[in-house]
């Protein structure tokens, strides 16, 4: 478990600003990688002194260039205005291929051609021609053992996570966590029966998702997202809004989430009472909902815990787990979050920290706030998890004051 502080002072300025320049340039991202993504491997695998024989480089070259022009093609048709399944498809799965394919690019040409020369692995043509079938081996294996953990499902990881202001009566109780469904053009109307099934499983009093249940409107999605009305919990199921829901109509998931039988926590709180404890239970929409223009949804953490009392301690569930400055600073006691898929592929991770305070698992902020981080039970656009495993998660709450109650 990590400990952040969240403590502020005049230091945190130039930081600060360096953060902003960072994300005026990343505006740019979105020209360059492709052009990144491709080239690169195109100029390491091909043209580095392997010198293939005539109909390889230029059949190669003419690969990568197809690639180039025609991902963000796919993507613009399936994520675009036009919301083309097959397109989207086509679009994630290369974006994700070429990702691997650039990371592996990179590594391999800078460690293991210089690895090669100092033992004296053949010569120079030799050497490369090495580094390229390494990079493409190792891109297949990565890929195809990448979509067998996307498509699979979850598994369970179960922790006990002790609140000291938890009253006895509330030790043992079990909070179920799902989050980042992301069902989308690929059908995964059975995969998502068998998540439900395995949450099921679990006899939790209390089952959450914190959001981004879909890419694309509820109507479109519906089939994919129905088994969530089988959910069972022992006290109540509820949910808040990710992200991914203000691109795709979000009060069409929020009218079909209730009519699936969930309790949305937008911006409100239900009580959890058992042996004579009481655990709030509250829930704010994503930050990004504000900005959405959709009357009514926005992050409004002071209104979440409007009437409860002070004194009982505070479950949270919110999106993102930047919002864990904010809970810090209303002593909220656990914020369960997802968002971040814990990088989904590797290295992806890295970028994944500019913006986030936390990756996965459990973090303390401040004196008295922790925050879970989900990797995700599903993944967004390609369909690959590499050194980043889905997970259905399952808490256990522990009071310091007694023993388990069940």
């Amino acid at each position: 478990m990590t400990e952040t502080s969240d403590t502020r002072s005049d230091t945190g300025e130039a930081p600060e600003a360096a953060r902003s320049r960072l994300w005026r340039l990343m505006r740019y991202v979105p020209l360059i990688a492709p052009v990144l993504l491709w080239a690169v491997p195109c100029w390491i695998l091909l043209h580095t002194g392997q010198h293939w024989p005539s109909p390889v480089a230029p059949i190669g070259t003419a690969l990568f260039a197809l690639g180039l022009v025609g991902m963000p093609l796919a993507m613009a048709q399936g994520h675009g205005r036009r919301q083309r399944d097959g397109a989207a498809i086509v679009g994630d799965t290369l974006l994700g291929g070429s990702w691997v394919l650039f990371t592996w690019s990179v590594l391999l040409g800078a460690l293991l051609r210089p690895a090669l020369a100092v033992a004296s692995v053949g010569d120079g043509q030799d050497r490369a021609r090495i580094v390229t079938w390494a990079v493409l081996g190792t891109t297949a294996v990565l890929l195809a053992w990448g979509y067998a953990e996307a498509r699979r499902v979850p598994r369970v990881r179960r922790l006990d996570v002790e609140l000291p202001r938890l009253g006895a009566g509330l030790d043992g109780t079990r909070v179920a966590l799902i989050t980042d469904t992301h069902y989308g053009p690929l059908d995964r109307a059975r995969w998502s029966a068998r998540v439900c099934e395995t949450v099921n499983g679990l006899e939790a009093d209390l089952v959450c998702h914190t959001g981004d249940i879909a890419d694309g409107t509820a109507e479109r999605r519906r089939a994919q997202a129905a088994p969530l009305g089988t959910v069972r919990a022992n006290r109540a199921r509820v949910y808040v809004t990710g992200n991914h829901e203000y691109y795709s109509e979000a009060q069409g998931w929020v009218d079909l989430m209730d009519e699936l039988g969930w309790e949305p926590l937008r911006n409100r709180h239900l009580l959890l009472e058992r042996g004579g404890d009481t655990l709030v239970v509250a829930g704010v929409d994503d930050v990004t909902a504000e900005s959405s223009g959709l009357a009514g949804h926005r992050a409004h953490l002071a209104g979440a815990l409007d009437g409860a009392d002070p004194d009982l301690p505070v479950l949270l569930l919110a999106h993102q787990p930047k919002f864990v400055d904010r809970a810090a600073e209303h002593g909220i006691d656990l914020q369960l979050s997802g968002h971040t898929h814990g990088g989904q592929i590797w290295p992806f991770h890295h970028l994944v920290g500019l913006d986030q305070p936390a990756l996965a698992g459990l973090s303390r902020h401040g004196t008295r706030t922790l925050l879970y981080t989900s990797r995700g039970t599903g993944f967004w656009g390609p369909p690959f998890r590499i050194f980043a495993p889905s997970e259905i998660t399952l808490l256990v709450l522990r009071s310091p004051r007694g023993p388990a109650a069940s």
